[in-house]
């Protein structure tokens, strides 16, 4: 995630069917995670159309492969650098060999070629398109892991689920990873300005994953689209979990430029430098008056760095909404 300026519009509407949150069964924990382990399956509502659990051992093999790419080449994947390419080539390979239609986009950004990764999943109504993205490059100073390998290994987890389960959705499903977000959006702006103003009007929903994976997590949902939102605020309370609207990274990453285009927009965030008040802790579990990451933008943001616990539900709650989205 970048660091600045926020930026807040006007919510647009989405229309899709609401959803009701199912009975949430006992779970048992597997172990492992950082704060109270990974969370089983059965820690999930009832999913619309067979929603997938994603499994957090997958998307953990994504960040371990992310992290030894980060360790080849500098410490670090960010733009204009071996890293990137190397993760970029990573991410495509695993979507080509899964059946999507993938496309580089070409840009420039400090005087250094930085590319988009789509991928798109053949069928779906092309006039209406749910996008869900993360950027894929880390800071110069680390090797992203959290930011933003643990958006960008879930949004890819769930695209191989989408083809592992052969899903046909009514609408057409698109999957980015931004390149250059780091530098101020450049990758994801591009993007949007790339679009025709009727290309833009066929994405029914861009959802944004940065952060997902915070050490002392906590769980935030944009306030932007209210359809989205409703959707991964009923995902959470069927689990129980108490969300807060995002506000620390408002208008600092990729759905910015998205929302700045008049598309709806929505996401989840687990936190960065902001620091867990005793009422998060008491609701969350973590460590009052902390970070919820203490090595945001540092090279300490390895694969040590993520909370096993954050990361399972915030993928299964990607998977989950790019179902119910996309019916």
């Amino acid at each position: 995630m970048k660091l600045p300026q926020s930026l807040k519009l006007p919510r647009s509407p989405l229309s899709g069917r609401a959803l009701t949150a199912g009975a949430v069964a006992v779970a048992t924990l597997m172990a492992g995670g950082s704060a109270a382990g990974a969370v089983s399956a059965a820690e999930r509502p009832a999913a619309v159309a067979d929603a997938p659990d994603i499994p957090v051992a997958n998307v953990k093999a994504h960040l371990t492969q992310l992290q030894s790419i980060a360790t080849a080449n500098d410490g670090n994947r960010a733009h204009g650098r071996p890293g990137y390419q190397a993760s970029l080539d990573y991410v495509r390979a695993e979507l080509d060999a899964a059946g999507f239609t993938t496309s580089l986009q070409e840009f420039t950004a400090s005087g250094s070629t930085g590319y988009n990764l789509i991928a798109d999943w053949p069928g779906g109504d092309a006039d209406q398109v749910v996008m869900s993205g993360a950027h894929l490059d880390s800071v110069t100073s680390g090797p992203g892991i959290n930011d933003n390998g643990s958006g960008s290994s879930a949004v890819l987890e769930t695209a191989l689920a989408v083809a592992r389960s052969g899903y046909q959705p009514t609408k057409h499903l698109r999957f980015a990873w931004w390149g250059a977000e780091e530098l101020g959006l450049v990758g994801s702006s591009h993007y949007v300005d790339s679009l025709g103003s009727a290309d833009r009007e066929k994405i029914s929903g861009y959802l944004n994953f940065d952060m997902i994976g915070s050490p002392n997590p906590g769980y935030f949902v944009y306030d932007d689209d209210p359809t989205i939102e409703k959707t991964f605020k009923d995902y959470f309370a069927g689990l129980g979990i108490t969300t807060e609207i995002e506000t620390e990274g408002d208008g600092r990453s990729d759905h910015a430029p998205f929302k700045n285009a008049g598309v709806p927009v929505g996401g989840l965030f687990s936190g960065a430098d902001y620091r867990k008040t005793s009422a998060q802790a008491a609701e969350w579990g973590g460590t009052v008056g902390e970070p919820f990451d203490p090595c945001y933008h540092s090279s300490c943001d390895t694969t040590a760095n993520v909370d096993d616990t954050a990361l399972d539900r915030n993928s299964d709650a990607i998977a989950y909404a790019v179902w119910e989205l996309s019916q």
